[in-house]
C-alpha cells in the first residue's frame, strides 16, 4: 500500500524563481525503509518537509501530494500530527521545554492523553533507548547527540505510522550513530513503521534500506534498491555520486575486473568475503609521518571544569598541547567533554582549576583585544553566528568591524573557495545545513586568524562538500593556520588531521596519528578499516588510502 504519493511536485521559495524541487514523482510504501541522499541544496530537506504538512515551507507549490490516496491538505490536523513524525536536522529547533521529562511528554499532553497512557509510553520508550539517566537533566546540559536522541524519543512516543528523519546521525558519535541505525532498523522490521530518512552519512544505511533515492538540483536522478543504484551509477559513469557509495562497494566496483551488481558488498562481512576470494597479494605502501617540533600555540594543563558547583566535573585533569600549524582532531562519545574542552581552550568558559595558555600567555590575564583577533570559533550550530539578513551583509559587517581594506576581495575569494557564491544574497536560515556551515566558516575566516576552533564542521555536509571543506582546511593549515577540531566524523579526521585524540570521562585517553589512533578499533574507526582488517589486502582507513595502496584508479569527483 502506498502511504505517500508525490505526483509532479515542484517547489520554489517566494524570494527566488529558482525551483528547489522540479517535477518530482515519488511513492513511499507502507513499511518501507527509504533513504534519500544528495548534495547540500539538492532539495532533500524540502522534500521531507512537504511530507509533514505542519512544516510545509512558504513558497509556490505545484503538483499533488497524497497521503493514503487522499490529498494531504484534506486530512484532519490531529491525524497528521500523530501519524507522521518528524525529527529535525538541528535538535535545538525542536526542543521547547526546560526539562527533559517535560519535553518528552509535551506532545502527548497537548493531544490530551491520560496520565496512565503517558506513563506507560514513557516507561516503554525510555527503557528501549536506555536514557533513564537523562530524565532529570535540562536539555541545555545535554550534548548535541543526546538532544537528537531526546527529539527522536519525543516523536516516537506519539506512535507515528511514518517517521521522517533529517540527518539524524549528524551529531552522534560513531557508536551512537550505529546504535541509532540499528534502532531504526528494529522499529522498521518489528513494528512495520515506515521510515523516510535524509542523510549524508550513507555508509551504514545502504545495507538496511529497502530503497535508495539520490537527488540532484531538485530532481530525482537515481532510485531503486541499494545494489541497483550503485550499479547504475557506475554503468552511467555518474562520478558526482561516487562519494555517496560505501567505500568498500566503491573498491569492489573499481577493483573487481568483472563486477556483478548482485555481488556488490554492502556490509563489512560481505566485503571481507569478497577480499578473501581474491588471490593476488598486494604489498602495502610505506606510509611515513613526521612530526617536527614547532612552537606550542595552545597549552591546557590540569584543567578541571564543572557547569554547576554540585554537578560532576566534565573535564578532569585535562591536559593538551597543540603545536603551531597543526591540524588536531578530537573524537569521543557524546557527553565525553569534547566541546567543553574546545570552549575552555578558546576562553569562552573559565576552568575552576588549571591553566590555559595561548602563545605562552595565561588567557585569564589576557585582555580581549590581545586574543580576539588571533582565534576564531565555528560553533556546532552555525546559525547562531549570523545576525544580518544575508550572507553578504554578514561578511561586509565583519570587514567593517575588523577595518579590512580588501573586504570585497576576501569575501569573493572565500565564497568562491567554498562554492557558495550563489548564496551571497540568501538569508542564512534559507540555506541547507551544509550550506550554512560553509557560509559561517567563510565569515570567520575573513579576519585571517592564527588558530581556528571548529565544532563538528562536517555536520549536515554531503560527501563532496566535505571533501572540498577538508581540502580547504588542509590548505589553510599548510599556510600556517592551526586547527583544533571536535568531530564525530572519523573518516574526515583520518583523511585530513595530522594528529588525533580520543576523549573519555573528561580527559584524553589516547593521542597519536590517525593510523595509531583508529586502526584496529571496533567502533572508532571507518567501515573500510573494519572491512580490510586481517585480510589479504593492506589495512586502510579511507578509500583514498586504499586507492593509493592497492593501485585502484581513484575516481574523479
Amino acid at each position: 500500500m502506498e502511504l505517500f504519493n508525490l505526483k509532479h511536485v515542484s517547489f520554489s521559495f517566494p524570494t527566488t524563481d529558482q525551483q528547489v524541487l522540479s517535477d518530482v514523482t515519488l511513492s513511499v510504501n507502507e513499511g518501507e525503509f527509504l533513504v534519500i541522499g544528495g548534495a547540500s541544496g539538492s532539495g532533500k530537506t524540502t522534500l521531507l518537509k512537504l511530507l509533514k504538512r505542519e512544516l510545509t515551507p512558504v513558497g509556490k507549490l505545484e503538483g499533488d501530494i497524497l497521503y493514503k490516496n487522499k490529498p494531504i491538505s484534506e486530512w484532519e490536523e490531529r491525524q497528521m500530527v500523530e501519524q507522521v513524525g518528524y525529527v529535525f536536522q538541528d535538535p535545538d529547533n525542536q526542543i521547547i521545554m526546560d526539562e527533559v521529562m517535560q519535553e518528552i511528554v509535551f506532545g502527548l499532553e497537548n493531544l490530551g492523553y491520560s496520565t496512565f497512557e503517558m506513563r506507560k509510553r514513557v516507561a516503554e520508550m525510555v527503557h528501549f533507548f536506555g536514557v533513564e539517566g537523562l530524565l532529570n537533566a535540562k536539555p541545555s546540559e545535554l550534548s548535541g547527540g543526546q538532544k537528537q536522541l531526546l527529539n527522536l524519543l519525543s516523536v516516537l512516543l506519539m506512535k507515528p505510522r511514518v517517521l521522517l528523519l533529517d540527518e539524524p546521525t549528524s551529531q552522534l558519535d560513531p557508536v551512537a550513530a550505529k546504535e541509532l541505525v540499528l534502532m531504526l532498523e528494529r522499529l522498521n522490521k518489528e513494528t512495520g513503521m515506515t521510515i523516510v530518512l535524509v542523510e549524508h552519512r550513507l555508509e551504514e544505511l545502504y545495507a538496511v534500506a529497502d530503497r535508495v533515492v539520490l537527488m540532484e538540483s531538485g530532481k530525482i536522478r537515481y532510485e531503486g534498491n541499494s545494489r541497483q543504484v550503485i550499479g547504475n551509477l557506475y554503468t552511467e559513469g555518474a562520478v558526482q555520486f561516487f562519494p555517496y557509495v560505501p567505500a568498500f562497494a566503491r573498491l569492489y566496483m573499481e577493483f573487481e575486473e568483472n563486477p556483478v551488481v548482485s555481488a556488490i558488498p554492502l556490509t563489512v562481512k560481505e566485503c571481507k568475503q569478497w577480499i578473501g576470494r581474491e588471490e593476488r597479494q598486494i604489498v602495502p605502501m610505506e606510509l611515513q609521518s613526521t612530526l617536527s617540533k614547532k612552537q606550542i600555540i595552545l597549552e591546557m594543563d590540569d584543567v578541571f571544569f564543572q557547569y554547576q558547583k554540585k554537578a560532576p566535573f566534565i573535564l578532569k585533569s585535562f591536559t593538551l598541547r597543540i603545536q603551531k600549524g597543526q591540524f588536531f582532531a578530537m573524537v569521543g562519545g557524546n557527553g565525553s567533554g569534547k566541546t567543553t574542552a574546545l570552549r575552555a581552550g578558546l576562553g569562552s568558559i573559565k576552568p575552576q582549576r588549571g591553566k590555559v595558555r595561548l602563545l605562552g600567555q595565561d588567557m585569564k590575564k589576557m585582555k580581549d583585544s590581545e586574543w580576539l583577533g588571533k582565534i576564531a570559533y565555528l560553533p556546532q550550530n552555525p546559525r547562531t553566528y549570523f545576525v544580518q539578513q544575508t550572507i553578504e551583509e554578514e561578511m561586509q559587517t565583519i570587514g567593517e568591524r575588523l577595518k579590512l581594506s580588501d573586504t570585497k576581495e576576501r569575501m569573493n575569494r572565500l565564497l568562491e573557495s567554498f562554492g557558495i557564491s550563489h548564496l551571497r544574497a540568501r538569508h542564512p536560515y534559507d540555506c541547507s545545513g551544509g550550506e550554512v556551515q560553509k557560509a559561517a566558516l567563510a565569515c570567520i575566516l575573513m579576519g585571517e586568524p592564527e588558530m581556528l576552533f571548529i565544532d563538528e564542521p562536517t555536520k549536515g555536509m554531503d560527501p563532496v562538500s566535505k571533501r572540498h571543506l577538508g581540502e580547504l582546511l588542509y590548505g589553510l593549515q599548510q599556510d600556517g593556520l592551526t586547527i583544533f577540531m571536535v568531530t564525530h566524523d572519523i573518516g574526515f579526521a583520518a583523511s585530513y588531521a595530522g594528529r588525533c585524540a580520543m576523549m573519555f570521562d573528561g580527559e584524553i585517553a589516547a593521542d597519536g596519528t590517525p593510523d595509531e589512533l583508529f586502526k584496529g578499533n571496533y567502533f572508532y574507526t571507518t567501515a573500510i578499516n573494519r572491512a580490510t582488517r586481517e585480510t589479504r589486502r593492506p589495512e586502510v582507513l579511507t578509500y583514498e588510502e586504499a586507492a593509493a595502496t592497492w593501485g585502484v584508479r581513484e575516481s574523479i569527483y
